[in-house]
């Protein structure tokens, strides 16, 4: 029996690779990706926090509202305090609807990454030419305000055709962080070169663990700790990446913050100089560099 194969990339066991350090020797590279969304009212996809009833369904609409109302303020005022970078991952439609929230994060100097137009919607339910201009779409007007083209991508919902990778490497990008398949960068081939996949959270990655398996703020923050224990032990064999996946409706809020904040204090405090706080386009652009 021969399974289908996506025929992206071979397998390769981590403890057989090249070896490389990130900048400066360091092992361990961290970085936060912080999920800037907006979403339809009446319609369309959106995280839930409870059953909200038919459309328009007020609850989990202005829950998520609050995020960027609220919640994405307080987080900033975190990451700023700590000196921490940050990698926004940025519903293009954000422009639109709250320009003051990527403004922010383009003052502080982070990555602006493509996620998409809208987390309303998945891009791999699309045709090729609807997804093709999906991409476009969202490029174009990340390009027209920040002045240059995103180097990277997340599709809305971590949603993917299977053409998806040969559309992005066509259309400019150098990286996608969809597939959530190895603690470091894989090359991938699509039908017209290759596109690096870097590694994004499924598993540190505030959706997932709160709503959909219900864990809470403590437990996610202990989950953070957690891997970064292992990881940080780990990066002194091998270089890892470790990720971590925000949204500020859900980690903005008040009771799930403080243990956000404490897990943010602690990694930031252990890892010294042994971990890189980094973005996902910096560990692109040195991964790149290495021609491994």
């Amino acid at each position: 029996m021969t399974l289908p194969h996506h025929g992206r990339y071979p397998f390769s066991p981590i403890v057989g690779r090249p070896d490389f350090s990130w900048p400066d020797g360091r092992g361990l590279a961290v970085y936060l990706g912080m999920n800037l969304e907006c979403f339809s009212f009446g319609e369309g996809l959106g995280a839930e926090l409870s059953y909200g009833g038919p459309q328009p369904d007020i609850l989990n609409y202005a829950w998520r509202d609050y995020g960027n109302r609220v919640g994405v303020w307080r987080m900033i005022e975190l990451f700023d305090r700590l000196g921490l970078p940050c990698t926004a991952l940025v519903n293009s439609e954000m422009y639109e609807v709250a320009p003051e929230v990527v403004a922010a994060f383009r003052d502080r100097g982070d990555e602006i990454v493509g996620h998409g137009r809208t987390n309303a919607e998945m891009q791999g339910v699309f045709p090729e030419a609807e997804e093709a201009r999906l991409i476009a779409e969202a490029t174009g007007t990340v390009a027209r305000h920040e002045g240059r083209a995103p180097k990277g991508w997340l599709g809305p919902w971590i949603s993917q055709s299977r053409g998806t990778p040969d559309l992005l490497q066509e259309a400019g990008y150098d990286y996608l962080l969809d597939w959530c398949h190895d603690d470091q960068p894989v090359w991938m081939e699509t039908r017209n070169g290759r596109i690096l996949s870097v590694p994004y959270p499924q598993e540190l990655n505030d959706i997932p663990q709160i709503v959909g398996r219900k864990h809470e703020g403590r437990e996610f923050a202990d989950m953070i700790v957690d891997a970064f224990e292992v990881m940080l032990a780990e990066s002194e064999r091998r270089p890892l990446v470790m990720g971590i996946a925000l949204h500020a409706y859900l980690m903005g809020q008040p009771h799930r913050f403080r243990h956000l904040e404490k897990a943010l204090e602690y990694i930031r405090d252990k890892g010294g100089k042994r971990v890189w706080w980094t973005t996902a386009g910096a560990i692109n652009d040195h991964y790149r560099a290495l021609d491994l």
